[in-house]
């Protein structure tokens, strides 16, 4: 995997703002329905980082227009759902309407940006607008127009961009083998350019909108990628249906897509095609915690399925899941890092960790899978309250209780809809925070690092930056090595890297699985700060003053 994305790419870190939860519909409209739907939010204290619009806010659907009477002042809605901290997310089809005053259109004509007929016309197939021209994205002066138009976007504040249809799909019919492209110059056809024609407006969207936000990430998904896709966007796993076996699906599918380098990657949760139960749509948000990419998504036309629609307890229920997401954050980031580095998928098969243990080919066992380095995720039905289990070698701590469980066999766990199986494997240290609304919300002042005990010595890469901009590239970051050593009973965090300030100025050690070895905690730094320290039946733990110092904690 690191070689095959050391030739293909590796994903750019994302902004952190996309790893938190995003409430998506078709569609949202008008304006007030999407202020309402914010405020619900807020007033739920449910966590949500985006807010998504779908075809129905635009004007005829055209691409790069706002709907005069949906949505006439699009900057100042923005404007009041960032003071609520969401970010906006607008959908992006590839089909340019066919109609002469409407400027893309013009544009597109007049400079020759259109796929052709052989016989040098524009090619004409129907989408959302109805007759429309499709952009050669194949073409560099295309490409470089399309990523500039999206100036009529980001000026309003929108920093999302949600590519569909670029398959490309087009009503009752695929784009015709023969219609010409450009290809960098080389000249061909859609035989040849039909699998990157999706890959190319996923990079043009994404290289123009990064020179648009003036230092700033975008966030870019697209339905349709190849080879090379991770560079510019993430991808979801496109329409599919309320099911068991789609949630199931999803998770061979999210797993497979780490395998080819696509790291960043989800479904759309509780099946977009149809309404889902109130036990599927929570337990699949609980599955959508551990998955790189957390977005429900519904179709038009459906019941609601926001996290409130089914209840108080599904509510309850749904808020819980996404809490837990957010702890999680300073670990899933750090995973997002690593993928950075090295390709590794952040939700990953247990082939990659496990390759010559046969039990994780077995088919009863394929839909469990790492996530981290240190998580195992054991997908459940909303109807299994049993699973049966497979545990790699070592040994596994169930996260919701603590209970320990030997590896190298199979062994069935409860499964209750509010307690979806997972684990921390023996030695796993894992950042966590404290629960916040959306992820640039001011944190807790303390970090928690939990650490499992296990018999042999781990290490684990913890990342920090300000999640927003480049500058990490120029250093603006802050990283460490946090080592667990069982022999000498020391953890060591390691002295910091870069110059980015932690957001943390406290952390907290949390043990799990050491008594009754702990009696006394002894934490060693270079300007000796102040500790408390806790020692129960239940665990340990002891929490000091941040320091960009070594700081090994005895027991």
């Amino acid at each position: 995997i690191e070689q095959y994305t050391f030739l293909s790419g590796r994903m750019p870190l994302p902004p952190l703002w996309s790893l938190g939860f995003q409430q998506c519909r078709w569609s949202y409209y008008p304006d007030s329905e999407v202020l309402s739907l914010a405020r619900s939010f807020r007033q739920k204290k449910i966590p949500a980082d985006v807010i998504y619009l779908d075809i129905h806010y635009m004007d005829a659907y055209k691409i790069f227009t706002s709907h005069p009477d949906r949505f006439p002042h699009p900057k100042t809605m923005i404007e009041s759902l960032k003071s609520m901290g969401f970010h906006v997310v607008t959908i992006v089809d590839p089909g340019i309407k066919k109609e002469v005053g409407y400027s893309s259109y013009d544009e597109g004509v007049k400079n020759n940006y259109f796929i052709k007929y052989p016989n040098g016309k524009n090619y004409v197939g129907s989408v959302w607008p109805g007759e429309c021209h499709f952009p050669d994205f194949t073409k560099p002066a295309t490409r470089e127009w399309w990523g500039k138009s999206f100036s009529s976007l980001i000026d309003p504040g929108v920093d999302g961009f949600w590519n569909d249809m670029n398959e490309p799909a087009v009503w009752g019919q695929s784009i015709p083998d023969l219609v010409r492209v450009d290809f960098d110059g080389t000249q061909s056809t859609m035989k040849e350019a039909h699998n990157v024609y999706g890959m190319q407006m996923a990079r043009s969207t994404f290289e123009g909108t990064r020179a648009l936000l003036k230092g700033n990430r975008p966030f870019v998904l697209t339905r349709a990628g190849y080879s090379g896709i991770q560079r510019y966007s993430a991808i979801w796993t496109g329409d599919n249906v309320p099911s068991d076996d789609h949630m199931m699906l999803s998770v061979r599918l999210v797993s497979s897509m780490g395998l080819a380098g696509m790291a960043f990657a989800g479904p759309d949760i509780s099946g977009f095609s149809g309404d889902a139960t109130p036990d599927l749509f929570a337990r699949w948000l609980s599955l959508g915690t551990y998955t790189p990419l957390m977005r429900s998504h519904k179709q038009y036309g459906m019941k609601r399925h926001e996290p409130w629609s089914f209840g108080e307890e599904m509510e309850a229920s749904s808020r819980t899941s996404i809490e837990q997401r957010y702890r999680l954050i300073p670990y899933i980031y750090s995973a997002f890092y690593q993928t950075s580095q090295s390709g590794l998928p952040v939700a990953r098969t247990l082939a990659i960790d496990y390759t010559f243990d046969e039990k994780v080919y077995w088919s009863q066992f394929q839909n469990e899978y790492l996530f981290g380095d240190n998580l195992l995720i054991a997908p459940a039905s909303s109807t299994e309250k049993y699973l049966n289990v497979y545990f790699p070698e070592g040994s596994w701590y169930r996260l919701s209780s603590g209970q320990l469980y030997q590896g190298n066999q199979a062994t069935v766990v409860e499964s209750p809809l509010d307690d979806l199986p997972v684990f921390a494997r023996a030695g796993a240290i894992i950042p966590m925070q404290g629960v916040v609304q959306y992820t640039s919300e001011k944190r807790s002042d303390t970090l928690d690092i939990h650490v499992y005990f296990g018999p042999r010595a781990t290490s684990y890469t913890y990342y920090e930056d300000d999640g927003i901009t480049y500058q990490y590239e120029n250093g603006q970051y802050y990283k460490r090595i946090v080592t667990f050593e069982p022999e000498k009973k020391e953890i060591t965090l390691h002295a910091a890297e870069g110059i980015y300030r932690s957001a943390f100025s406290m952390i907290r050690i949390v043990l799990h699985g050491f008594a009754p070895d702990v009696r006394q905690i002894v934490v060693k730094t270079k300007n000796l700060p102040a500790e408390r320290t806790t020692i129960a039946e239940g665990g340990a733990s002891v929490i000091f003053r941040n320091s960009t110092d070594d700081i090994i904690v005895k027991w």
